[in-house]
């Protein structure tokens, strides 16, 4: 999760969250496992062996989970702005020991050097604007080794105002079907009062103009999506 422009204090803004972020998920994000399930079978699609992966806007971790269930030699460097979310993160991932790096930074700050066989984000690139969105995109599709794929699994706007009313509204229903409390959504719409998504297709041409091949959503159920695009094999 990054980035906070606008916020008084970047790093604290997740931070104040680290213990109960977890938790909410599966109750705040209705097609869980689906979602999260999707992105870890796109990263692994045809690999094998020492991956490594590049998670930003890594929060604590559950995305670099899921992929290291499904990459289990993975190597992977987790890049957030929330110090307390990285701290959570390495618990997680303990038991990959000195396979895990964690790095302080922002989305908007120079990548880690590559190349990576997987770029992967999770519910973070949304805090970008799309001007950033675009920027993140290209930097990071230059960090791919040949043949690597970026996947976001992601929060998306509607096509449309009226889609995107739709999108919010089956949301909130989704989430209080699954049992989240109106505390819980106060919380979420709090983190989400930042939030500058994009829709599919925006997305999917920033993909396109970063220089990646066979882009596509690969899923999605209403506001989230997992897009990807595979940098051509040299």
């Amino acid at each position: 999760m990054s980035t906070t422009e606008g916020t008084a204090d970047p790093q604290a803004w997740f931070d104040r969250w680290v213990d109960t972020y977890d938790t909410d998920r599966r109750v705040l994000i209705p097609c869980f496992d689906e979602f999260y399930g999707t992105a870890a079978e796109v990263a692994s699609l045809g690999r094998t062996g020492a991956v490594r992966v590049l998670d930003l806007g890594a929060g604590t971790g559950l995305l670099s989970g899921v992929l290291a269930g499904a990459l289990p030699d993975a190597s992977f460097v987790l890049l957030d702005e929330a110090p307390a979310m990285l701290e959570r993160a390495a618990e997680r991932l303990a038991p990959l020991g000195d396979r895990v790096t964690t790095v302080v930074a922002d989305l908007r700050d120079d990548l880690p050097e590559g190349p990576f066989d997987v770029v992967a984000s999770a519910l973070a690139i949304h805090h970008l604007d799309d001007a950033g969105k675009a920027d993140l995109y290209a930097r990071a599709a230059a960090v791919l080794a040949p043949g690597g794929v970026l996947v976001n699994a992601e929060q998306v706007a509607g096509p449309t105002p009226g889609i995107d009313q739709h999108f919010r509204d089956r949301w909130r229903e989704h989430c209080r079907a699954r049992g989240a409390t109106e505390e819980v959504l106060a919380a979420a719409d709090a983190r989400m009062a930042i939030d500058l998504p994009a829709s599919v297709p925006d997305q999917l041409e920033m993909l396109q103009r970063a220089g990646l091949a066979d882009v596509a959503c690969v899923f999605q159920s209403w506001r989230f999506a997992v897009i990807a695009g595979w940098r051509p094999a040299a």
